[in-house]
């Protein structure tokens, strides 16, 4: 079974209690809270982006239902998030920011140009589903308040403190990164790669950019699915 969680990062419908803690590492508590709900265990963990961070970020608080772990393209050590979209995490600061953020990726052209999503993936995006990513933060207070102290809460130093008990996983973890990614450059996934010791390997899939689940959806799927049976 797959399951995909419906995260507080600023494209969820339901908005969270105001006294949530919406740090990278409450999220991570999140995630362990929803695999103890669902008695998982054993699971391969798959992060992207902003989720492969928080996939750090669980592993670093509580490992004892992770089996293994597939990181595609994704932030790490003290890139959180890389340029230049550590501009729009200190404009997303603040909750009315937020919203002329989402107001204007409302026209499909800029949500799929450079300024919007558009570099982020190699092939051409869905206009429904980049619209239900920027919907909720448009027009939905409770979500760009969650959204805005999510982005308060992220420290680029506390990901670089958790990269240094990476070697401490000890369990199985491949790296699927997409080569012409702009903005997580190779060199980048292998460094990655090293931080987690001799228990890592790193796929390299030419052409596949940030959002390679997007670009290269049945080659990551079945680098999970080897990585599962292989484990």
């Amino acid at each position: 079974r797959s399951y995909a969680l419906d995260l507080p990062l600023g494209s969820h419908t339901i908005p969270l209690n105001p006294d949530a803690d919406l740090s990278p590492r409450g999220i991570a508590e999140l995630i362990i809270d929803a695999l103890v709900a669902l008695d998982l265990t054993d699971v391969t963990l798959v992060g992207n982006d902003t989720g492969g961070a928080l996939c750090q970020f669980v592993i670093d608080t509580d490992d004892t239902r992770i089996g293994r772990l597939v990181l595609t393209n994704c932030d790490a050590f003290d890139v959180f998030p890389p340029a230049p979209f550590d501009m729009i995490v200190k404009v997303g600061r603040k909750p009315w920011r937020l919203r002329a953020m989402a107001v204007s990726l409302r026209p499909r052209p800029l949500r799929h140009s450079a300024l919007g999503y558009g570099g982020l993936v190699a092939k051409p995006l869905d206009p429904a589903l980049t619209s239900r990513w920027a919907t909720p933060s448009r027009v939905d207070a409770g979500v760009r308040q969650d959204t805005a102290r999510f982005l308060s809460s992220v420290k680029p130093a506390e990901l670089l403190d958790v990269s240094t008990r990476l070697g401490e996983f000890g369990k199985p973890v491949r790296i699927v990164w997409g080569a012409a990614d702009k903005f997580f450059k190779v060199e980048f996934a292998r460094r990655l790669r090293a931080a987690f010791g001799d228990n890592a390997e790193l796929v390299e899939v030419p052409g596949g950019r940030t959002f390679i689940p997007l670009d290269e959806p049945a080659r990551v799927a079945d680098e999970i699915d080897a990585m599962s049976r292989a484990h």
